[in-house]
């Protein structure tokens, strides 16, 4: 079953074409991998099919509802949530607190939101720091975090932006990990990941970006002999 299609989906910003005439769709229970130079669109696709900022023409279904044009608040209510490249906990507030600000979005009870935030922890492996503030936490710590608070409005679909980008090599192989075991609880998954290798390791499909067009769109392995993706790459990548 497709939980999110989207439709010649454009956007410009002063006559400059950050996205134009985007298609594809998404399986349940599946990842997608968005793969692209710096500047192809793969951060605005984000922004569009959340609500942060409204397309210009083109369609976007979640479980065949348009969500064209719908506020950030409302998506993220019927069950799509997002990470962002740029982390942005509350640093003054504990791990803890932080998750249950998202946990508030579906849970209203103080106590349930608290036992929900707290299970979400425990899943991203930070049970240990739940007491600790956000600020006092590592760079893959805060990437866990971040993940964390996204889970806690209980996601179908989860839009993950450089989950691995800004920590070093050691760190990035639990995290490749969280997003596997995340997959396993039947959460839908976008990821855009400038590590090529890791998209080809976890994804189902991917989609490739350039210049804000859709230039492959596929299975791994057709994306890894793609022409125009390695053009856009300028050169090849190792096969995962």
């Amino acid at each position: 079953m497709k939980i999110l299609t989207v439709e010649n989906l454009s956007k410009s910003f002063g006559g400059i074409h950050a996205n134009k005439d985007i298609s594809f769709d998404v399986e349940e229970g599946s990842i997608l991998g968005v793969i692209g130079p710096n500047g192809a669109g793969k951060s605005t696709l984000f922004d569009l099919i959340t609500g942060f900022t409204k397309p210009d023409a083109g369609k976007v279904k979640f479980f065949e509802k348009n969500i064209f044009g719908i506020s950030p608040d409302k998506i993220s209510n019927l069950g799509v949530g997002r990470t962002f490249q740029k982390l942005k906990p509350f640093a003054d507030q504990t791990l803890l607190e932080n998750v249950m600000i998202g946990a508030f979005v579906k849970e209203k009870d103080i106590k349930r939101a608290r036992d929900r935030a707290l299970e979400i922890i425990d899943f991203v492996a930070l049970i240990e720091k739940r007491h600790h503030f956000a600020k006092e936490l590592s760079t893959g710590q805060r990437k866990r975090l971040e993940m964390a608070r996204a889970m806690a409005i209980d996601p179908k679909l989860l839009l993950m932006d450089e989950v691995t980008g800004g920590v070093d090599q050691k760190t990035i192989p639990g995290l490749v990990e969280l997003v596997k075991k995340l997959k396993k609880t039947g959460v839908t998954i976008i990821t855009i990941e400038h590590n090529i290798n890791i998209i080809m390791e976890i994804s189902d499909n991917v989609l490739a970006l350039d210049q804000g067009k859709r230039i492959a769109f596929g299975e791994p392995k057709e994306i890894q002999n793609n022409k125009q993706v390695i053009d856009a790459y300028l050169g090849t990548f190792d096969a995962a």
